[in-house]
């Protein structure tokens, strides 16, 4: 039997003190059961490393597919460090969803090489509503967890070249 690995692992130590970070959390509403619990993940993980909480601004999206939009948004505000995007796309019968992780996955990168700050891919991109309950909080972790741990690291590094 295969171990149940919980994907959202990691050690608090190499993660940087969040205290004068400024991040913007974009989380679509569509699929609100898994975004919720992704957004809940990257905010308490922003807090229990030092980010305040007047230095998080949540914005929230109609879906995936405006996450880049949204972000861009939130980019516009040139003390904004990072923006952790957030959604959950679920594969259904026919080609949407390669359309969207597509546009989405290509959006943001874009817009991080544009904006010269980190822009977080957080979306999760399933086979099904269970996979996406066990990286929301699940078996697997909170990929909202693992964003903002990423979020914090790629915020150091893009200091660093400052």
């Amino acid at each position: 039997m295969q171990k149940k690995v919980n994907l959202s692992d990691y050690n608090p130590a190499t993660v940087p003190d969040g205290s004068d970070y400024r991040i913007a959390i974009v989380v679509a509403e569509w699929n609100p059961e898994i975004t919720d619990a992704l957004l809940q993940g990257a905010y308490d993980t922003l807090l229990q490393h030092g980010v305040q909480e007047a230095n998080i601004k949540v914005l929230h999206v109609p879906g995936s597919y405006e996450l880049t939009t949204g972000a861009d948004i939130a980019l516009s505000d040139p003390r904004c460090d990072a923006a952790i995007c957030l959604g959950c796309v679920i594969q259904g019968e026919t080609r949407h969803f390669d359309f969207i992780c597509e546009a989405v996955s290509q959006g943001l990168t874009n817009l991080s090489l544009k904006r010269e700050r980190p822009v977080i891919f957080g979306l999760l991109t399933t086979n099904d509503m269970q996979q996406a309950r066990e990286r929301s909080g699940g078996k697997h972790g909170n990929k909202g967890t693992e964003g903002a741990v990423t979020a914090l690291k790629m915020i150091h590094l893009n200091r660093q070249r400052q």
